[in-house]
């Protein structure tokens, strides 16, 4: 017999193993207009369940100067991801643990083009030491990949 106690805690147990519908995080990527390894790191998001758009620029390393991405800490392309600026071929690890802990800083970035990384040809040959950038300007570790 189905007693509404039995049927409330069905649908509860249902309500917590049911996968969340949540709409994709958005994310804008600013590219060289030249760029395939962007493309395939767009479409590297894309895969992971955000929604990309690309914008090519020929200012892109601008744009990742005034998001206060150091020179030296640049990537291939920038991208803003809800309140931060995700600069190069970080792989997507990082971004969630990005968007769940919401740090006090501006970003992260990847520097330079490593092979291997998302998006990138190659065989990964290390790990990929993620960089945060404070809202000092100052960069620190943030994971390596």
């Amino acid at each position: 017999m189905l007693t509404r106690r039995v049927l409330m805690m069905s649908a509860s147990v249902a309500a917590l193993i049911a996968p969340a519908h949540a709409a994709p995080i958005r994310v804008m990527l600013y590219k060289s207009p030249d760029c395939g390894c962007c493309e395939g790191y767009a479409d590297y998001l894309r895969h992971s369940g955000f929604a990309v758009t690309v914008k090519a620029t020929n200012d892109f390393a601008e744009i990742s100067r005034k998001a206060g991405i150091p020179a030296e800490l640049q990537g291939c392309h920038t991208a803003f991801i809800g309140d931060y600026v995700v600069d190069g071929h970080v792989p997507v690890e990082a971004i969630r643990k990005l968007l769940a802990e919401r740090p006090a800083i501006k970003g992260i970035t990847l520097p330079g083009m490593p092979l291997g990384s998302p998006g990138m040809t190659g065989d990964k040959t290390e790990p990929f030491t993620i960089h945060a950038i404070g809202m000092d300007g100052k960069s620190r570790v943030f994971m390596q990949v």
